[in-house]
């Protein structure tokens, strides 16, 4: 018997809540998105069981002065969907030219939102 089946023949095991955040601290510094029209986005779009907008309790997208932070108590939500709504957000706001979505370094469940380094591409053109 696998150590994973013998705690849930015990009842000891609960299900584990994915936790995202999307950091866009540079672009509302700036002036050049809302984040609580990103907010309202998420919580129109996200799909709970093949139904958009009804996230219901599984799913809680919160909003902390220049960060969203989506929670999900189903273990079945992904990262890439996130990043998916997020860049259909950016598309439709159109600031896709300008920002990307990016995952942080430092945690794997942050994404950023960071401008494109457009000086470098300058640059390359020139020589």
């Amino acid at each position: 018997m696998s150590k994973g089946a013998a705690a849930a023949a015990k009842g000891g095991a609960k299900k584990k809540g994915m936790t995202f955040t999307i950091d866009c601290s540079k672009p509302v510094e700036d002036k050049i998105m809302d984040i609580a029209s990103l907010e309202k986005f998420l919580q129109e779009r996200i799909k709970v069981g093949g139904k958009a907008g009804a996230l219901g309790a599984s799913v809680t997208v919160v909003r902390e002065k220049s960060k969203i932070t989506v929670t999900s108590d189903d273990s079945n939500f992904s990262k890439r969907y996130l990043k998916y709504l997020t860049k259909k957000y950016l598309k439709k706001h159109n600031v896709r030219d300008w920002l990307r979505v990016i995952a942080a370094n430092k945690d794997r469940n942050v994404y950023e939102l960071r401008y494109f380094n457009i000086a470098e591409n300058e640059g390359e053109e020139e020589d």
